[in-house]
C-alpha cells in the first residue's frame, strides 16, 4: 500500500435513492472510482418531517468521493449538480483536505467471459 498526498475529501448527504445515479455518473463520465455510498437517518431543520414532531427522520445517502486536489472543484461541482443539491431539501455537500491516503488497486484478472468458452 503506497501513501498519498494531495487528495481531498468531497462528502454529499442527499435524500434517499440520490447517491446512486450520481455515483454512477461519476464514474461514467469523469472517470473516479474512488467512492462508496452509505446509508443514515436524519431530518434537516426545515424538512417537512422536522414539523410533525420528535424523533422523526428520514433515511438519507451520504456519498463519498476522494479525488486529486486538482480535481477537487470540478467533481464538487459535477455532484453538486447531478445530485441536485441546488433544490429544496437537496441535501449538503463539503469537501476537506486529505493528510494521507492510501490508494488500493485491484490485480488483473482474466475475462471471466472468455475463461468461459
Amino acid at each position: 500500500m503506497k501513501t498519498v498526498l494531495g487528495k481531498k475529501l468531497i462528502t454529499c448527504i442527499m435524500p434517499h435513492g440520490r447517491a446512486l445515479p450520481v455515483l454512477e455518473a461519476l464514474k461514467e463520465e469523469l472517470g473516479i472510482l474512488a467512492t462508496s455510498i452509505h446509508h443514515a437517518r436524519g431530518t434537516g431543520r426545515m424538512t417537512p418531517l422536522a414539523w410533525r414532531g420528535v424523533g422523526e427522520a428520514a433515511e438519507k445517502d451520504v456519498l463519498s468521493v476522494i479525488v486529486p486536489a486538482s480535481r477537487a472543484e470540478e467533481v464538487f461541482g459535477f455532484i453538486y449538480e447531478n445530485g441536485r443539491i441546488n433544490q429544496p431539501h437537496g441535501g449538503i455537500v463539503y469537501q476537506q483536505t486529505l493528510s494521507k491516503s492510501t490508494e488500493f488497486h485491484l490485480p488483473d484478472l482474466p475475462d471471466e467471459a472468455a475463461s468461459k468458452r
